[in-house]
């Protein structure tokens, strides 16, 4: 029997209902699976950034290490090593190994067929090697939703990759010490790859290969021994001025106690070791060279700190001035450039005394810096470790 208009209206929203229905769980498993994707998408993303931000850590890292030696390319490689392998990606670490760093005189010689040079090749031409590249090795990341899809699985491996080098060289100095070696007017007796004994001035009188303290932060010692002992947070360029200290024999025994903090003799000093590390090697009288060679098996040349160390803190930056900027009654001197100078030994005993420096001649990569196209005198010796891509 056909039923009535009454009861075909009621089978009908009865219909539309069970209809309803079945679109909003279809609906509804479409929204739970787009939030998934988004879930998972989300997830790829973070963890490309952590690996990607890892693989920029490791190329500086290995960049900063570069000093046109052979023992350069190998602390690169550990120095890499040691920033990748402080992160972990999805609870498990990345172990990075030498042969996902490569190095290149030229960016390009990365896009060439051999990918760069493998650390054998670079120790054996070391001379120009600019650039270092870290190729991660893959990550696992885990997925939660998009497994659901066919074929797509539980995991997704992510890879990133950083090439980091030398700047151009530099026309602006951060960190340099509050000392000033004094130049001949001539700027003549300075040479690279010399070793020059500096003494303290006494402030009557000045003369060229001593050193006069600057008061940057006013002529306080403690001031004076926490630049010696880590570097004053100015950027400077030559053609600055600083006033001079005024009272250099009661801050002269902080300038020995600030720069020995750098062998990790701490004797007299404020400096906490955490803040002020020593350098990675202290061994004394040794050369340059020696030093950037030195592993810790090789007793003659290598001596550990007690405390833990920093690599090339012994490596400093001083601006020079030349002797006629201290005429008599003069206060404030002015930059001429600056140097690069390598500590072979602490600063003697008493309230001032005399340290050894080595003037380097090698292009090296210091920790800060920059390079201003206005500016004047960029140094032949120092650059500073950037990312290239």
């Amino acid at each position: 029997m056909k039923p009535t208009g009454r009861q075909a209206t009621i089978n009908q929203r009865r219909r539309e209902r069970g209809s309803v229905l079945a679109i909003s769980a279809l609906g509804m498993l479409a929204f739970l699976l787009a939030t998934g994707l988004c879930v998972d998408i989300s997830h790829f993303y973070l963890v490309k950034s952590e690996l990607q931000n890892a693989a920029d850590a490791a190329a500086l890292a290995g960049a900063s290490a570069l000093n046109q030696h052979a023992s350069g390319i190998t602390k690169a490689r550990d120095r890499a090593i040691t920033a990748m392998n402080n992160y972990e990606f999805n609870q498990t670490p990345l172990m990075l190994t030498a042969s996902n760093v490569r190095y290149a005189v030229n960016l390009s010689d990365f896009d060439g067929p051999t990918g760069g040079m493998d650390e054998a090749s670079a120790q054996a031409s070391p001379t120009n090697i600019r650039f270092v590249k870290v190729a991660t090795p893959p990550a696992p990341v885990n997925v939660f939703f998009a497994s659901a899809l066919n074929g797509f699985g539980n995991s997704r491996n992510l890879q990133a990759s950083a090439v980091a080098g030398r700047s151009v060289n530099i026309n602006t100095f951060c960190d340099w010490i509050p000392l000033t070696v004094i130049l001949d007017d001539a700027d003549s007796i300075l040479q690279p790859g010399q070793v020059y004994t500096i003494r303290s001035d006494s402030g009557s009188f000045v003369s060229p290969g001593n050193y006069h303290i600057l008061a940057v932060d006013g002529s306080g010692g403690s001031d004076v021994e926490t630049g010696a002992g880590g570097g004053v947070h100015l950027c400077k360029e030559p053609g600055d001025t600083y006033p001079i200290d005024t009272k250099p024999g009661l801050t002269a025994g902080k300038v020995r106690t600030g720069i020995n903090s750098r062998f990790d003799d701490y004797g007299g000093s404020q400096l906490d070791p955490a803040l002020y590390p020593p350098d990675t090697n202290v061994k004394q009288n040794v050369t340059y060279a020696d030093y950037s060679a030195a592993t810790a098996g090789d007793s003659s040349h290598y001596q550990a700190p007690t405390h833990a160390g920093v690599a090339n803190r012994r490596l400093v930056i001083i601006p020079l001035v030349k002797q006629s900027e201290f005429d008599q009654g003069r206060g404030v001197v002015r930059f001429t450039r600056f140097g690069l100078f390598f500590l072979r030994t602490e600063v003697s005993n008493g309230s001032g005394g005399d340290f050894q420096a080595e003037y380097v001649s090698e292009t090296l990569v210091v920790g800060s810096g920059g390079y201003d196209p206005n500016g004047t005198n960029a140094s032949m010796q120092m650059t500073i470790p950037v990312l290239y891509k």
